[in-house]
C-alpha cells in the first residue's frame, strides 16, 4: 500500500469529478467555459469540496501545467490581520495574468477567520483589482463575512454530502486500493463522518492500515467512537432506571475503550433524537444534554458530567 494521503491522492482534478454538488458544478462549468468568473463566496460545512472546487476551476481555466502561475491560495486562519491584505494579497492581485485568461484567481480559505479590519481592506482590494484578479472566499459560515464583501460575490452554498455520494467515492477508492470495504464498515464510516468527505476518506485509510478487510469494529477503533449498539444500550438502560448498569457501561466506554466524553455526548445526542418516548421527556433530555455540553466546554470533569446526564435520564422514569 502506497504511503500517501488518500484525501490528496484521490482529490478531483476536474469539476465533473466532484460529487454531491451537481447544481453548483453546472453553474461554475458555464462560467469557466465562457472564461467569465465573478468574485465567489463558497460557504458550507467542512469536507464538502469547497477548496477542491476552487482548485478544479483553476486547472480547467489555465491548464494543468500553467495554473500555478495564475493561482494563489492563502489560509486566513494563519494570516488573519490587515497586513496580509495590504501585502501578500495586493501584491498578487495587481500583477498581470499569464496566458489568454484575462484574470488570475486568489483563494482565501477560512475567510470567516479574517478580522473585521482585514475584511474592510479586502473589500477595497477586490474593487480596485477586479480587472486582473478574481477572489474566491471560502468559509463555513457566510454570516461572518461583512455584507459589503457578500454583495460583491456570487454566493454558492455547499450542502453536506449525502450518504450515496460518499459511498460512491469510498467504493471507488476501495477498488483502486484493493481493499474489501464491507457493508457494515461502510455504514460505520457514514455514521462517524456526518457528511464530511475528508473525514470519510481519512477513516477509510486509517482502517485499511489495520486490516485490508474494513469492518465496523476497525472503523470505530480508529475513529475513537463507540459502537451505536453500545450507545443504544446505554441510553435504554438509563431510560429504564437501571442506573448502576448504565454506570458500568460508561466506565467501559470512557476508561476501557478510551472514548472521550465530548464524543460520547454527541453520540448520546444522536441516539436520544431517535428514541421512541414521549416528546416532553425527549425535550427535557436534549435540554440537559445542552447544559452538559456547556459544562464540558468550561472544563468540567467529563465522566462526572456524563454520569449526571445518566442520573437525569433515570429519574425521568
Amino acid at each position: 500500500m502506497e504511503s500517501t494521503i488518500w484525501t490528496e491522492k484521490y482529490r478531483p482534478k476536474q469539476l465533473d469529478e466532484i460529487v454531491g454538488q451537481d447544481a453548483i458544478v453546472k453553474q461554475l462549468k458555464k462560467m469557466v467555459e465562457q472564461k467569465d468568473l465573478p468574485h465567489c463566496l463558497f460557504s458550507g460545512p467542512p469536507g464538502t469540496s469547497k477548496t477542491t472546487t476552487a482548485l478544479c476551476i483553476a486547472r480547467e481555466l489555465y491548464g494543468e501545467e500553467t495554473y500555478q502561475y495564475n493561482f494563489m491560495e492563502l489560509n486566513a486562519s494563519d494570516e488573519r490581520g490587515i497586513g496580509v491584505v495590504r501585502n501578500n494579497i495586493k501584491k498578487f492581485a495587481r500583477a498581470l495574468p499569464v496566458g489568454d485568461v484575462p484574470f488570475k484567481i486568489l483563494v482565501l480559505d477560512e475567510a470567516d477567520h479574517l478580522t473585521s479590519d482585514a475584511q474592510h481592506a479586502l473589500r477595497r482590494t477586490m474593487e480596485e483589482y477586479s480587472s486582473t484578479c478574481r477572489f474566491i472566499l471560502i468559509c463555513n459560515y457566510s454570516s461572518k463575512i461583512i455584507p459589503p464583501i457578500q454583495s460583491r460575490c456570487a454566493i454558492f452554498r455547499f450542502n453536506a454530502l449525502s450518504d450515496e455520494s460518499i459511498s460512491e467515492r469510498l467504493n471507488y477508492i476501495a477498488k483502486k486500493e484493493n481493499i474489501n470495504l464491507t457493508k457494515d464498515g461502510l455504514g460505520a464510516i457514514l455514521y462517524v463522518c456526518e457528511g464530511d468527505m475528508r473525514v470519510a476518506i481519512n477513516l477509510l485509510q486509517s482502517a485499511a492500515a489495520l486490516d485490508s478487510n474494513i469492518t465496523a469494529e476497525n472503523v470505530y477503533k480508529v475513529a475513537g467512537r463507540a459502537s451505536p449498539k453500545d450507545i443504544e444500550k446505554l441510553v435504554n438502560t438509563s431510560i429504564h432506571g437501571e442506573f448502576e448498569s448504565a454506570l458500568q457501561i460508561i466506565d467501559d466506554l470512557i476508561i476501557g475503550q478510551g472514548i472521550s466524553p465530548e464524543d460520547l455526548l454527541k453520540q448520546i445526542h444522536l441516539a436520544v433524537k431517535q428514541l421512541d418516548i414521549e416528546e416532553s421527556k425527549k425535550i427535557k433530555i436534549l435540554h440537559e444534554i445542552g447544559n452538559i455540553d456547556f459544562q464540558l466546554s468550561q472544563g468540567a470533569s467529563g465522566k462526572i458530567q456524563i454520569s449526571s446526564l445518566i442520573a437525569f435520564m433515570a429519574q425521568l422514569r
